[in-house]
């Protein structure tokens, strides 16, 4: 049981809490409920690029980086479909740094026309190499688009277009940060070891007088209507082989049905005793490669599978292969020993999530975010609660065509 105070500042900032004497140093997260969903449909990528904007000064420190490592610290930051997650590590002794570096970025970011055209150098830059000079690079860009019709999950983190960045201003820099990075719209966690009759009194101190948002609130955002039919796009590219990517519409982070396609995506394609594995690369070798997993984002979630044919093999008779293997988790489901040792694997990772305090305070921030902080402690129920019938009911209704987006990247034809 991991234990954890919870409670909100008069200005909203959300404060998780989580104390372990036992530790050496101290990890402090601030996740900001804003991702790539919150671009502006001309500036996609934008969220992104304010991720590395927040390390290019504040108004009371030029360098967030040399601030934090003359502590002894280490800090890094992802952005998401949902949400922006900015996380330091350093000593215990030296947790006062990280609450200034922290609340002074939040309480007053450092703008400049210089500093917006470095990041947006480096964005584009990393756009460059990532999308357009790597094969495959530009998955996202078409998978997303196929798999949503309306919801801005239909771009990809790094942004649709490399002119969306180029094209950013200091405005809409400046009305992003305001609307967004605020401590009404933030949550903050501190785990490790931390002195527990202060450091109410130092969260306050740094983060109490910053002022909530004054800006209108974020733009609404419709739900992504249901899948009812099967989607395809061929893309051809240069690439070394043909690849197939598959995603099954399934359910929203929170919808009781999740812990269970979270457990078919491992039973279809998590590791070598996985169904697809065994089915497409141990027993036939058609494949090269094959994996399942789910996407990452918070709605309208959906199970991915990859499948890398093997060199030399007929391509359509490797399809054809894929889609049955698929068939056979409908049709004739799992046994009660596989079930069993999935849940196994997922109790290992839990544990190991658990020991490591980074860990801890990056669950209980993203479970703050979900609305539920306690699902750190009782989600695993969840899973250990499923039953074979379960799965199989599972299997059932989200494995079907109508609710499969198919992306098959083939090879350029050879020239004449």
């Amino acid at each position: 049981m991991i234990q954890f105070e919870n409670y909100t500042l008069d200005n909203g900032l959300t404060v998780l809490l989580h104390h372990d004497e036992q530790r050496t140093v101290v990890t402090v997260n601030v996740l900001y409920k804003v991702g790539s969903r919150n671009d502006p449909p001309h500036r996609t990528g934008f969220a992104h690029l304010f991720e590395h904007l927040m390390f290019a000064g504040s108004e009371s420190v030029p360098n967030f980086d040399d601030a934090l490592q003359l502590a002894g610290g280490e800090n890094n930051a992802v952005t998401s479909s949902d949400y922006t997650l900015y996380y330091d590590v350093l000593p215990a002794e030296n947790l006062e740094t990280a609450l200034w570096l922290e609340s002074d970025r939040m309480r007053k970011l450092r703008f400049s026309e210089r500093s917006l055209e470095n990041e947006k150098r480096v964005v584009v830059e990393e756009f460059r190499e990532t999308c357009l000079e790597q094969p495959y690079g530009d998955l996202y860009h078409h998978f997303n688009a196929l798999i949503y019709r309306s919801h801005p999950y239909r771009w990809p983190v790094i942004g649709q277009d490399i002119s969306h960045i180029q094209g950013a201003t200091l405005a809409e820099v400046k009305d992003f940060y305001y609307r967004y990075y605020r401590p009404d719209n933030a949550i903050l966690c501190i785990a490790g070891n931390y002195d527990p009759t202060t450091i109410r009194e130092r969260i306050a101190h740094w983060f109490g007088r910053i002022p909530a948002a004054a800006v209108p609130d974020r733009p609404r955002i419709d739900p992504e209507p249901d899948q009812e039919e099967l989607r395809h796009l061929t893309v051809r590219a240069d690439v070394p082989s043909p690849v197939i990517y598959l995603h099954y519409r399934t359910v929203d982070r929170l919808h009781p049905d999740f812990p269970a396609t979270d457990v078919l995506s491992f039973l279809l394609g998590g590791g070598r005793s996985s169904l697809l594995y065994r089915r497409l690369v141990r027993d036939t070798e058609l494949f090269a490669e094959v994996s399942a997993g789910i996407n990452d984002n918070l709605e309208a979630g959906g199970i991915i599978v990859e499948a890398r044919p093997s060199e030399d093999v007929d391509y359509a008779t490797a399809r054809e292969a894929l889609f049955a293997a698929v068939g056979e988790m409908v049709t004739q489901g799992i046994s009660q020993s596989e079930l069993d040792k999935v849940i196994n694997q997922l109790e290992q990772r839990n544990h190991y999530r658990e020991a490591n305090i980074s860990s801890r305070a990056n669950e209980l921030v993203f479970y703050a975010l979900l609305g539920e902080p306690e699902l750190i402690n009782t989600e695993m129920d969840r899973y250990l609660s499923l039953t074979v019938e379960e799965i199989n009911r599972i299997a059932r209704t989200y494995l079907t065509a109508a609710r499969r987006a198919e992306l098959e990247y083939l090879t350029l034809p050879p020239e004449v």
